[in-house]
């Protein structure tokens, strides 16, 4: 199934201008004002989730399981921010992205990622199930 996915440009991207929430402050990460690594993740995740858009199965959606992160340069409150997300491999349900993030100036982030495919029914009962 995944494999398919192969078959034709499989690529997301996402975008958002670097707020005070997402500043390394807010987030916890350090103590300067820029980006946040944690806040370039999510980017970067967000990314390879607009990727699969409308590409699974009804009932199916996808959980990040692994990320390898380079987050290259800082980005300052108020600057936009961009990743895109390209779908490399595909292996059964595990699916691996390269994205790559840049500023209004110059490459930031790199990231290897990977994702596997899960039915949304029976992964939320397995959650549900930690809370009794």
């Amino acid at each position: 199934m995944s494999e398919d996915l192969l078959s034709t440009p499989c690529t997301g991207e996402a975008e958002r201008v670097v707020t005070e929430e997402w500043s390394a402050p807010a987030i916890g990460s350090g103590t300067v004002p820029v980006l946040a690594t944690p806040a370039l993740v999510a980017l970067m995740e967000g990314a390879a989730v607009r990727a699969l858009e409308g590409r699974l199965p009804a009932g199916q959606t996808s959980v990040g399981v692994r990320i390898d992160v380079r987050h290259l340069a800082a980005t300052p409150i108020g600057m936009r921010v961009r990743a895109r997300a390209t779908l490399v491999a595909a292996e059964g349900r595990r699916l691996t992205f390269q994205i790559e993030a840049w500023d209004e100036v110059e490459k930031v982030g790199e990231a290897l990622h990977e994702r596997v495919v899960v039915d949304t029914g029976r992964f939320m009962e397995r959650v549900r199930g930690k809370i009794g």
